[in-house]
């Protein structure tokens, strides 16, 4: 590691590989049992599985619970993308919903991918699937990437 890198800490990247390594200890994620499984430069997946209090009245998922899942995805996309001190912040969001989802606890999979890496704006895309993998809904954001401190 350099030294300007280790005296500004850690980048997007290694700070999403600590949370898949040693678990995420706050925020959403244990909120509603969301893992990180896989991260890479400019990409991520997160699972989750489905359960009953994922439900809206009518008694079928929440689509907040898929919005999260997929803004998650998608957020942390662009995390990993960032360099030391840096942040960003959604500017946008769209979700597309296909089917419902499921709430008998089988697993939930939200994969999140950068597709554009500008220097104060980033876009990146979801997809979330069900354990059979079908498509369950998927999403679009912008972001803008802030400097910290």
């Amino acid at each position: 590691m350099s030294t300007a890198s280790s005296t500004a800490g850690p980048t997007g990247l290694e700070q999403l590989q600590a949370l898949r390594d040693h678990g995420m200890p706050t925020g959403i994620g244990p909120f509603i049992g969301m893992e990180p499984e896989e991260v890479e430069d400019g990409r991520i997946v997160f699972s989750a599985s489905a359960r009953p209090e994922f439900a809206n009245p009518i008694g079928s998922m929440h689509g907040g619970i898929a919005a999260t899942l997929l803004d998650s995805a998608m957020g942390c996309a662009v995390h990993t993308t960032l360099p030391p001190a840096t942040g960003y912040t959604s500017l946008d969001i769209s979700v597309r919903y296909l089917r419902p989802g499921p709430l008998d606890g089988s697993k939930l999979r939200a994969e999140g991918r950068v597709i554009h890496r500008g220097r104060t704006i980033r876009t990146a895309e979801a997809e979330l699937t069900d354990h059979q993998g079908r498509l369950l809904a998927t999403a679009t954001t912008t972001c803008l990437i802030v400097p910290l401190g």
